[in-house]
């Protein structure tokens, strides 16, 4: 009773968890001290990481819950390059703080295949942040009266890895291009993001419509970034004629 009370204390339940397994099981009476001890460790390591991965999924806020590498259709036709999937499947691009966009006709799965990126990367220990263009411009519009503009900067700056789902979906006013600025600059080099967009990269220019900051977006995001362009019928179109 006592070493349960200190182990929960402590907060070691997964070698709580292991240890009473070990004294319910015969066989670890041929086992040696420093062996049972290391098993105990290694079964406490696998708790926190799962519990580590557990909260940074509830906060990834990802809108495709079930979206994984392992289920990406590579025999649809839309020009998805499996040998580049497979390089960021592997995880370098967050390693090197690099920036993926994503563009192409609507349905052809972006958003898809950024969420299942981003599980990925939760899964290999690292934050995330899912945000539709649209509702993030409208989050910092009610953080600039609210007071809690800069706070809310911080806290977007601080994830590993940031999705930016749908730009171009909407028309972006003077603030929203110079908020999206103050993102995209507070994660050069420090982390990586993935936007996905309908429009082509050569048209976010005209779109983000004010040159001094389309400069300075552009620079900081599409050069050395991966870059898919999807083509292609909609996903979703071509698995309901399959039905």
């Amino acid at each position: 009773m006592l070493l349960d009370n200190l182990l929960n204390q402590l907060g070691l339940s997964g070698f709580s968890t292991a240890l009473k397994r070990q004294l319910d099981d015969p066989k670890y009476l041929d086992v040696s001290f420093e062996e049972r001890l290391v098993q105990l460790l290694q079964a406490e390591h696998i708790e926190r990481m799962n519990r580590k991965i557990k909260r940074n999924f509830g906060m990834a806020k990802l809108k495709e819950k079930n979206a994984r590498v392992e289920d990406i259709d590579y025999s649809i036709k839309r020009e998805l390059d499996k040998s580049l999937m497979l390089s960021l499947i592997a995880g370098e691009y967050l390693r090197r703080k690099q920036n993926i966009l994503i563009t192409g006709p609507t349905g052809t799965g972006k958003s898809y295949i950024a969420q299942a990126l981003a599980y990925r990367a939760i899964c290999d220990g690292y934050t995330a942040r899912y945000y539709r263009v649209p509702r993030l411009m409208e989050e910092l519009k009610l953080a600039r009266l609210d007071g809690t503009y800069m706070k809310h900067l911080a806290r977007i700056s601080r994830f590993n890895l940031l999705i930016l789902d749908d730009l171009g979906i909407n028309p972006l006013s003077s603030d929203d291009a110079n908020d999206l600025l103050e993102i995209i600059e507070d994660r050069v080099g420090v982390s990586a993001t993935i936007v996905t967009s309908q429009l082509p990269i050569d048209s976010w220019y005209d779109y983000l419509n004010n040159d001094t900051v389309a400069d300075a977006i552009l620079d900081r995001l599409v050069h050395s970034s991966y870059k898919i362009e999807m083509d292609g019928d909609s996903v979703r179109k071509l698995q309901a004629n399959c039905a």
